[in-house]
């Protein structure tokens, strides 16, 4: 594929801007909205906190493993064309989420939204990357980057108004929405664009070896809450997940056209980025989950309020996304990916500690602190990535980029999901002990345990028995989700510890 000029049709790049918003808005906006919704998911279906992490991972799961692919096979069939089975897939595959009957129809159309994620944003991204040269490119990202994220951010609350007016289930309905003018400037203005030199076959050995591997792994973190680290299901799919990304990588190494070219991770510059991602992205995706519970389950806010706390967040990301990447095409993205990721981590630290705080403000202020240090971090992370990379594999490049944040995402919610769980059972313990309630409020609790909903007190609870078993439940979440989030503070500190050694 020809490299982009000056002659570019300034009209063009702009509608395939706007394309590429619109469909990375429905992929982002879904993510966000699923996190508010989910503790009204878990109560209604009357399922466990291991459904909820699979109707999040399930998602991330094919997106992560498929994400490669989908950039591969941009470059391969056409961007365009690609792009669009991507909208149309994720579109059909929301209308089945809004009608499953149960956690697993669920889970299962949630799996297939991620199969058309990962084709829609890798090709979005390098559409973008085919149209704008590389002193351009940096400011278009940002504004990719602002506007989706302005979207994703009122896609909570939005999305809370819905469950808490209408039903989870109305939330799907806000991508069939996203998907018909998306499909309109796709099919009108978006030209096609393709890697012309290489006509290899797509690399399915290595995409089927990661996804079993990385499902399998998942499937052993999850599973260990139930069964204990030390059951053989647990031990054994960990390991073997394991030994299949090791083949993974194998059949990379042999393969003549491998979907990841493990010769790009040769550039420390793009290893460093990665890592990165790795690691902040992991912070976000935990801290995304179990916020929402947080605030709904203890601290007895709406799904619409929970979702306002998010607003902030979007608001001064997408203010100042823009001009980030404008500061690394002048500067340099050595700087901002150290700055953004330690703010970051400051942000997190300050919502743990404030945790246990009710009034609202105590959440808001740590989100106008984490928007700052993701503003300073995205758009140069996005165009560090594209620029460390020859033009032609810019889809692979995104799609390795997407993945380490989907696969950090996904491993840090199978991991804190059963840690949490422990630590709840813990905590429970601890406040029973300290508290010493009688014997109808410790069997409430109880009967609460494997679960993260708060138990509701029966109706012939006296006063003082709905208070003791108020209390006891709220200091076991809180001290449950304190540790979650300075996990999560300690994950973004590490990314920026990533850009201080490796990135120039």
């Amino acid at each position: 594929m020809p490299a982009a000029s000056a002659s570019t049709d300034t009209h063009q790049k702009r509608w395939v801007l706007v394309c590429a918003v619109l469909a990375s808005t429905m992929a982002f906006v879904d993510e966000s909205v699923v996190n508010v919704a989910l503790p009204r998911m878990e109560a209604d279906l009357q399922t466990s906190l291991s459904a909820m992490q699979w109707v999040i991972n399930a998602y991330t799961l094919c997106m992560s493993a498929l994400l490669l692919i989908g950039g591969a096979a941009g470059d391969r069939f056409g961007r365009r064309r690609i792009f669009m089975i991507g909208v149309s897939v994720f579109t059909l595959a929301s209308i089945a989420c809004g009608l499953a009957p149960g956690p697993g129809a669920l889970i299962g159309a949630r799996a297939l939204q991620g199969v058309g994620a990962a084709f829609l944003i890798p090709c979005g991204l390098a559409l973008i990357s085919a149209v704008y040269d590389e002193k351009e490119r940096g400011a278009a990202i940002g504004v990719w980057s602002g506007a989706s994220a302005v979207a994703a951010g009122a896609g909570p609350i939005i999305g809370g108004w819905i469950v808490d007016h209408l039903s989870w289930r109305a939330i799907f309905l806000i991508n069939p929405i996203l998907s018909i003018p998306t499909l309109w400037i796709a099919v009108r203005y978006l030209a096609e664009s393709r890697e012309t030199e290489r006509r290899t076959s797509l690399d399915w050995p290595g995409a089927l070896s990661v996804f079993v591997g990385l499902g399998a792994i998942v499937y052993g973190l999850i599973a260990a809450a139930a069964h204990g680290w030390g059951d053989a299901r647990v031990s054994g799919t960990i390991i073997a997940g394991t030994a299949l990304l090791l083949v993974f990588l194998w059949i990379e190494h042999k393969s003549v056209a491998p979907m990841v070219p493990l010769g790009l991770f040769g550039s420390r510059q793009f290893s460093g980025v990665n890592l990165l991602t790795l690691f902040l992205y992991g912070a976000l995706a935990g801290t995304f989950f179990f916020v929402p519970f947080l605030i709904i389950q203890v601290h007895g806010y709406s799904a619409a309020a929970a979702g306002a706390i998010f607003v902030p967040f979007a608001v001064i990301l997408g203010a100042l996304s823009k001009w980030s990447g404008r500061l690394m095409d002048r500067f340099g993205a050595r700087w901002p990916l150290i700055i953004g990721p330690t703010i970051a981590g400051v942000a997190l630290l300050l919502l743990a500690l404030l945790s246990g705080d009710g009034r609202y403000f105590a959440f808001i202020l740590p989100m106008i602190v984490l928007a700052f240090g993701m503003a300073i971090t995205i758009a140069p992370l996005t165009t560090t990535v594209l620029n460390a990379v020859p033009q032609e594999q810019t889809g692979v490049a995104s799609g390795i980029n997407n993945a380490a944040a989907s696969v950090a995402g996904l491993l840090v919610i199978a991991v804190m999901g059963t840690v949490a769980l422990r630590v709840l059972d813990l905590e429970i313990d601890a406040h029973l002990r300290r508290a010493q309630p009688n014997a109808e409020v410790r069997r409430e609790i109880d009967a609460a345990r494997g679960g993260f909903v708060m138990p509701r007190a029966p109706a012939q609870f006296s006063a003082q028995e709905r208070v003791s078993l108020e209390q006891i439940s709220k200091a076991s979440f809180v001290g449950t989700i304190y540790l979650v989030l300075l996990v999560m503070a300690a994950l973004a500190f590490a990314g920026a510890s990533i850009a201080v050694l490796m990135i120039k």
